[in-house]
């Protein structure tokens, strides 16, 4: 779906303020999902500010934060302030230690891609404590079924969720809300709300250090590993996102692997392999390495994998993202380059559990074949 984009007469900050105090005049209770990263902490900011200048009332307002276990000390110390913060002004936090399942990419070895957040048969090595005023369970919860998508609108369904998601962040996204505006919708079916939709990363670090706000460290121990600014994301840490920054961090938290091992014995991989394919890494050192051997024909190579599903696609996770990637090579297997078909192996060795980068082919290879087409039915035409 094409998108067009459209400029409007006020800043984003003063956009973002208007939706907010649009989503407390309905007098509704306000449930704002809390992470503790730089998207989330944009939010807490608007949100505070409008509350100090009584133009929403706190007593609507309940946060809400999804514990995931394995995550950086600085997030857990980020949180813990700005639960102090909230609960003074009058709102309530909920802080949820639950057991949700998570994907795991360490597990495909062991044909189980999944993780389960504070696992009950797992105590003992837990990454670490939950604090005491955790909530533990709760009625509407599935334990170890539910992830915690599934679990949340369940126990928001009596208000409106504010969510820090982000157009900048994905083409789905993007065109998700593009849909959902042009239909005249304001939130989505599970009563979602995006106040910051249309702030670029640029808008996002600018607004934080602008009203000083305080940034958990690790964003800062990213960068100065050499993580670009577009893939500053901060989760737990057995996401594809996370798992290859594992090593470089290690350095910040000296005994960051050897507890995150003892709960994920699998998490050695990330240690011997973190600038292979596995983790979709092409860093310089390693393109120094590979300078000279022949290029790999990733078209011929991407034939091999689809003749043998069975074989490089195990468990029923990589088989449901295998067969998406092969109804689309087939659907432009005659329009493709091998840059393209590199990509898309790429997508299939080091996982795309959420079809992000999916997405992200899909709209290139298109939209390079839409353009051409109009240019050459351009020049067919004499323009």
């Amino acid at each position: 779906m094409a998108v067009k984009r459209c400029q409007a007469s006020i800043n984003i900050e003063e956009a973002a303020k208007i939706r907010l105090i649009n989503v407390f005049k309905n007098g509704l209770p306000v449930y704002f999902s809390f992470s503790g990263g730089k998207d989330s902490l944009v939010m807490a900011q608007l949100i505070v500010e409008l509350i100090q200048q009584g133009k929403i009332n706190p007593a609507q307002l309940v946060v809400q934060f999804v514990d995931e276990e394995a995550i950086f000390p600085c997030i857990e110390k980020t949180v813990l302030s700005w639960r102090k913060k909230f609960i003074m002004l009058g709102a309530k936090f909920e802080w949820y230690c639950i057991e949700v399942r998570h994907y795991n990419c360490f597990n495909e070895l062991s044909n189980d891609e999944s993780f389960i957040c504070w696992d009950s048969e797992k105590e003992s090595v837990w990454v670490r404590r939950p604090p005491s005023f955790a909530i533990r369970n709760h009625k509407k919860l599935k334990s170890r079924k539910d992830s915690y998508q599934d679990f949340m609108p369940r126990i928001c369904a009596d208000g409106l969720a504010i969510v820090g998601i982000r157009t900048a962040e994905s083409v789905q996204r993007l065109q998700n809300i593009a849909a959902m505006t042009k239909d005249g919708k304001s939130c989505t079916t599970k009563q979602q709300i995006f106040p910051i939709y249309d702030w670029t990363n640029n808008d996002v670090w600018l607004f934080l250090k602008q009203h000083k706000v305080e940034i958990p460290e690790v964003y800062l121990f990213l960068w100065q590993s050499g993580t670009g600014k577009g893939q500053l994301r901060v989760s737990q840490f057995f996401s594809v996102d996370t798992a290859k920054s594992l090593v470089k961090m290690n350095e910040y938290y000296p005994d960051l692997m050897d507890r995150v091992i003892k709960r994920e014995p699998n998490a050695y991989l990330a240690a011997l392999y973190w600038d292979s394919e596995m983790f979709g890494k092409s860093t310089r050192a390693r393109g120094k390495l590979e300078k000279n051997k022949p290029e790999k024909d990733y078209k011929a190579q991407l034939l091999i994998m689809f003749n043998d599903m069975d074989s490089y696609f195990p468990n029923k996770h990589k088989r449901y993202v295998a067969d998406r990637y092969r109804n689309f090579f087939l659907q432009v297997s005659t329009i493709v380059t091998q840059k393209d078909c590199k990509e898309i192996y790429k997508g299939l060795i080091s996982g795309d559990p959420k079809l992000r980068a999916f997405r992200a082919l899909y709209q290139r290879i298109y939209g390079r074949y839409i353009s051409e087409a109009k240019k050459k039915e351009a020049e067919k035409n004499g323009q």
